[in-house]
């Protein structure tokens, strides 16, 4: 059972982390361990040659891979990324992208986990994440 609900991980990502905020990913779906969020197209966020930007996908599976951490410890401000590969696997459509999260490992100071993003409608990712997140003591937790 998660400990957050995909209305709070909104709430979060525009009030607490403004640049996802300003993306506008929307939380779809939340599990214990396991988070699917949307990226809204928008133009802004193409690059020459008409494809969406890398940053814009970082930013999603980052905060993705986020949610999948409060999904299993509750909510942790402090709880930060240590680290974060991106394999870039084909050209996305230019239209929405679906991010996938499950976390591999969680353990009491680290949790280790994946993003799969796809192109909205397709099956084969465009892009690959990999992601670290380090979290704090419970007595710096807030």
């Amino acid at each position: 059972m998660s400990r957050v609900t995909p209305e709070e991980l909104d709430r979060i990502a525009r009030e607490e982390v403004p640049y996802v905020g300003q993306l506008g990913v929307r939380f779809e779906n939340v599990g214990d361990g396991e988070v699917t969020a949307r990226l809204p197209f928008r133009d802004d966020l193409l690059r020459p040659g008409g494809t969406i930007t890398g940053p814009a996908m970082m930013g999603l599976a980052d905060i993705v891979m986020y949610g999948c951490v409060l999904s299993r410890i509750g909510v942790v401000k402090l709880a930060v990324t240590t680290n974060l590969t991106a394999n870039f696997l084909k050209r996305p459509k230019p239209g929405d992208l679906i991010a996938r999260g499950r976390l591999l490992k969680c353990g009491r100071r680290l949790a280790y986990g994946e993003v799969s993003i796809f192109s909205d409608g397709d099956s084969e990712p465009v892009c690959h994440v990999t992601s670290t997140y380090s979290i704090p003591p419970e007595n710096k937790a807030s």
